[in-house]
């Protein structure tokens, strides 16, 4: 997968998305269109996870959160996801972590599948019919926003507070999958992830909308954070914004003495993880990667994982959404 290019991020449009405008408008047009479909009911109820922008901003922990509150709350969920990178195309797939591999159905299934049952199905009703079929009274979709085959309970747009919405235009001049007049009646909540003023402009947008706003960080396991402190470390990442874990290791004390980032769901080639190796062996350093790129990785491969969940500022009132959606 290609990075997403930096000027998407800036506050206001460079020269080169003016230049790429008419192919943006054009791409809006046809999104703007698309998602605007009502949807099929599959008879549970659908929480939807995801995003306004093309790349990651912490879906993944966020759909994690939701089916922990709802297993808590007596349900039985199942999570449902494209398999983004992997081989499995519209036939539903149950992952089963023992025996399928990233590059089958993905590394964020394998994560989910931690979690609860994941079912991967580029068509999002046979992969709402296969689990409720399967025991599903609840189904969380990651990812999937501007998806219109399922009609959504709740949808939840999580969006990374450093860089919000970027320079708020479409695909290629900017990150955004639909323009935001056709993105904000599919939403019903907002979580900003981690700081910045971004995130919060954001934030003011959805209140005056009438949207509930929550703001929620990505935090470290402590045992393994604590493990880190003062270990020298070789850091490597795949994700949308890898200067992210790179700072997140920084910020728990860790010696950071070198990194390397790949664009989001990178398959990681034998010579790159030898160069790896090598290049940690001469720093005399430990490689960590993030739980997600690890799921990308041949067994046996020297490399920690650090995993991350999503812990909001104020969880009693996630969660009341969740079971007034859930029960309602």
């Amino acid at each position: 997968m290609i990075a997403a290019p930096g000027f998407w991020w800036n506050t206001k449009p460079s020269l080169r998305a003016v230049a790429l405008s008419p192919a943006a408008l054009a791409w809006g047009a046809i999104a703007a269109r698309r998602i605007a479909g009502k949807g099929w009911d599959c008879g549970v109820p659908v929480i939807c996870v995801g995003n306004f922008v093309a790349g990651g901003a912490g879906k993944t922990p966020v759909a994690i959160a939701v089916a922990e509150i709802a297993r808590r709350l007596g349900m039985a969920p199942f999570l449902l996801s494209r398999g983004h990178g992997g081989k499995s195309g519209a036939t539903p797939v149950l992952v089963d972590p023992a025996r399928h591999s990233a590059r089958d159905v993905g590394d964020e299934p394998l994560l989910l599948a931690r979690t609860a049952p994941v079912i991967v199905s580029a068509d999002r009703r046979a992969g709402a019919r296969a689990a409720t079929e399967a025991g599903a009274t609840v189904i969380i979709m990651d990812d999937g926003l501007q998806n219109p085959s399922l009609r959504k309970t709740l949808a939840i747009a999580v969006i990374d507070a450093e860089v919000g919405i970027g320079n708020a235009m479409c695909i290629p001049s900017g990150p955004l999958r639909a323009p935001m007049a056709a993105q904000w009646p599919l939403v019903d909540a907002l979580v900003t992830m981690g700081e910045g003023d971004p995130g919060r402009a954001l934030s003011r947008w959805a209140t005056g909308l009438g949207k509930p706003a929550f703001a929620a960080q990505l935090t470290p396991d402590n045992a393994i954070a604590a493990a880190m402190r003062g270990k020298k470390v070789m850091a490597f990442a795949g994700i949308g914004r890898p200067e992210k874990f790179f700072a997140t290791l920084k910020d728990v004390g860790a010696d950071l003495a070198g990194w390397r980032s790949f664009a989001d769901h990178h398959n990681f080639t034998e010579a790159e993880l030898t160069a790896l190796t090598r290049e940690a062996s001469a720093l005399d350093a430990t490689l960590v990667t993030t739980e997600k790129d690890a799921a990308r990785l041949p067994p046996g491969f020297a490399a920690h994982a650090f995993p991350v969940r999503a812990a909001f500022a104020d969880p009693s009132g996630f969660e009341a959404l969740l079971a007034q959606a859930l029960r309602g």
